[in-house]
């Protein structure tokens, strides 16, 4: 029965807990959700950009093949190779990245 009680007391705190949370903090609850959909569209601009230019010289790799230190070694240097701009390597990073 105690056991019981401890969990239903659980169950009631956290979701009152994370709402204050929440609330105290709206700008960085706001900031977060923003940077998670830059994320997504950085890693959707990189997925195309990684489609259109990359298949034009070689076959694609899968992004799993290397290490996120590796792949920002190849995209180092196939920034120059592939004439893409800084926004471009970046966004095939996250991209590369996020799909390792």
């Amino acid at each position: 029965m105690k056991t019981r009680q401890i969990i239903l007391a659980a169950l009631i705190a956290v979701p009152i807990s994370f709402g204050a949370l929440l609330m105290e903090r709206p700008a960085e609850a706001a900031n977060a959700v923003a940077a998670t959909q830059l994320d997504v569209m950085q890693f959707a601009r990189g997925a195309k950009t990684w489609a259109n230019n990359c298949a034009r010289c070689h076959n694609m790799r899968d992004p799993k093949e290397l290490r996120d230190d590796q792949w920002r070694a190849v995209v180092s240097h196939m920034r120059v190779r592939g004439n893409l701009t800084g926004g471009e390597a970046r966004d095939v990073l996250v991209f590369l990245q996020g799909s390792n």
